[in-house]
């Protein structure tokens, strides 16, 4: 076995991790002076987070308790919630998207407020472009709310977040590229600190993956969709009777390991035709299916939509924002 495939198969979690991909909607660095108050949209697709480089702000999400989010804290709001940024209760909290901003590419900078304390943040909203973003963005919870802690992975993602706020009070040239590359690195930080240490982060699909024999089971459907898997050909790679593998898979991942594999091919093909310019004839090929019209029924049957519109949906998250 090639050395970077043993490695995802000994830690699938890791490779489900390696694999996502951010790609920024919407970036902008707010200078914020009290009162002032901020309504973040709900975008279903995308995912909220906001860095506090300086003051200090309040956070309020339906679903959650409020919480005072302080200098060096990052907060994630996962699964396109509306919420509400402001510097405390009571403040009126405008659409931001209705705001004025100054543009450079999908950077913005906003400047609001009555023209007392300041607090400036970082905030964007972003993408996660892998199948597996559908398995991992369901179970997060409201919010994920990370501060200091003495732990060496906070150490470092505070490393991150001061370069961040370096960058954002500065502004030098390359400036806003370099904010929204550590801001992608933030998140997907972020999430993996969630699944570190969250109970939560230890059952579904994401408990299957830390599995010895499931996790390697739903590593090589990621890594080789196109193969023709059968629940006796994944048993065989796992050393598993047929039986005991069909029965396992199905109480950790909540799902039968054939659907699982239609389902995550779907997936797959909705990226490639999203992103990747791809034909559905070329897509169906890819994944191993003989016919494009047998493709095209299960692509519509798990997506819900013929692959053909799927293929038509590549204009950019960014252009599609109202007000941004």
């Amino acid at each position: 076995m090639p050395f970077d495939d043993r490695l995802h198969a000994e830690d699938p979690l890791g490779e489900a991790l390696h694999f996502l991909r951010v790609t920024g909607s919407f970036y902008c660095r707010s200078e914020l002076t009290e009162p002032w108050g901020l309504t973040m949209p709900a975008w279903a697709d995308c995912m909220w987070f906001h860095v506090v480089t300086a003051g200090r702000c309040r956070l309020d999400v339906e679903g959650a308790e409020p919480r005072w989010l302080q200098q060096g804290d990052l907060a994630l709001v996962p699964n396109g919630r509306g919420h509400v940024l402001r510097s405390g209760p009571g403040v009126i909290t405008p659409d931001v998207t209705g705001l004025e901003h100054e543009f450079q590419n999908r950077y913005a900078i906003l400047r609001h407020g009555g023209g007392g304390a300041a607090t400036t943040l970082v905030c964007g909203a972003v993408r996660l472009d892998h199948p597996a973003a559908h398995h991992i963005l369901p179970v997060l919870p409201v919010v994920i709310h990370l501060g200091p802690s003495a732990s060496p992975q906070a150490e470092w993602m505070q490393s991150t977040l001061r370069l961040v706020a370096a960058e954002a009070a500065e502004m030098r040239p390359g400036g806003e590229a370099i904010i929204t590359r550590l801001s992608d690195v933030l998140v997907i930080q972020a999430l993996r600190s969630w699944i570190e240490t969250d109970p939560a982060a230890q059952r579904g699909w994401l408990g299957a993956l830390r599995d010895r024999q499931i996790g390697r089971a739903i590593s090589l459907i990621h890594r080789d969709p196109a193969r023709d898997w059968t629940v006796a050909s994944l048993a065989n790679e796992l050393a598993m009777s047929r039986s005991a593998f069909a029965a396992r898979f199905t109480e950790l991942v909540d799902e039968p390991a054939m659907r699982y594999l239609t389902r995550w091919r779907m997936q797959t093909a909705r990226t490639f035709l999203a992103e990747d310019g791809a034909t559905v004839a070329e897509v169906a090929g890819r994944l191993g299916y003989r016919s494009e019209a047998a493709f095209s029924r299960a692509y519509k049957r798990v997506i819900g939509v013929p692959p053909s519109a799927s293929a038509r949906d590549r204009a950019p998250v960014s252009a599609t924002r109202p007000g941004i």
